[in-house]
């Protein structure tokens, strides 16, 4: 087992950290601020309440890796980095350091971008193929893993489908698929209800505020309002559709929209 309360430390300074940044940016929105005020105080509640649980002699730990058992298990490294400039001979070097010991072989590198989903990420999906039940992933930091907190998510839950252990060095090495790892998921999916709760207000604050300054929504018409008006004209004189269609350098469908617009109007 992993050192709970290193894992847990360790989520409460990066979430607080992020939600400081947030409540920074958004300042101006109380009901934004608020939102992460009331995640704090739940990850808060739930990292004392852990310590509380957790005997001393689990926590009082030099390496959060002492109890990290991997023994008879194929240990494979996943490592990314987002330019042909960058190396991933850091990551391989802690993940060494923390006291992995993982087959050449079974050392996965990647150049791609971090805004790039796991799931469309070549060498990562080449990785789930040969990953089996029983297995060890390690990365160093929870970004290989996703995107964002969603996608992060998402790839942990399909690998504990399969009963792969997944362990992440930044978080402690805790195994994110064992209770203390389910507890950092916790944290993770409350992150992501708010990241997806942000993101539904931005969106529907930015088509609020273009339909405000006029802007229309999905294709141009391929028809000016002038020229709609002359295609009804043209097709009560009884033109035939594919006429109008040629004059006006169009498609049939069109001329029959703007038909069918005229009749729901009249």
């Amino acid at each position: 087992m992993a050192n709970a309360a290193f894992c847990a430390r360790r989520i409460c300074g990066i979430t607080n950290s992020c939600l400081l940044k947030i409540n920074f940016r958004l300042a101006t929105d109380g009901s934004i601020v608020s939102k992460s005020d009331r995640l704090r105080t739940c990850i808060t509640t739930m990292y004392e309440s852990m310590l509380v649980n957790i005997p001393y002699s689990t926590y009082n730990s030099d390496s959060p890796f002492e109890h990290l058992e991997v023994n008879m298990s194929r240990v494979f490294a996943y490592c990314r980095v987002s330019t042909s400039d960058q190396t991933t001979d850091n990551q391989v070097q802690e993940i060494e350091a923390a006291g992995f010991s993982v087959a050449k072989q079974r050392i996965i590198t990647e150049t791609v971008s971090g805004s790039v989903a796991a799931s469309e990420r070549k060498g990562f999906s080449k990785l789930l193929d040969r990953l089996e039940d029983g297995d060890v992933l390690i990365v160093t930091k929870l970004d290989r893993l996703g995107r964002n907190a969603m996608d992060v998510r998402a790839t942990v839950e399909r690998l504990e489908s399969t009963g792969v252990r997944v362990h992440c060095l930044a978080l402690g090495g805790v195994d994110l698929t064992s209770p203390a790892g389910k507890m950092t998921m916790q944290v993770i999916n409350a992150v992501a209800e708010f990241e997806r709760d942000l993101l539904i207000e931005r969106t529907h604050a930015g088509i609020k505020r273009a339909k405000a300054e006029g802007k229309m929504f999905g294709r141009p018409s391929a028809l000016t309002l002038e020229e709609r008006t002359a295609v009804i004209g043209r097709l009560a004189e009884g033109i035939p559709i594919s006429q109008i269609a040629r004059e006006y350098s169009t498609s049939r469908q069109t001329i029959m929209r703007v038909r069918a617009g005229s009749l729901r109007v009249a």
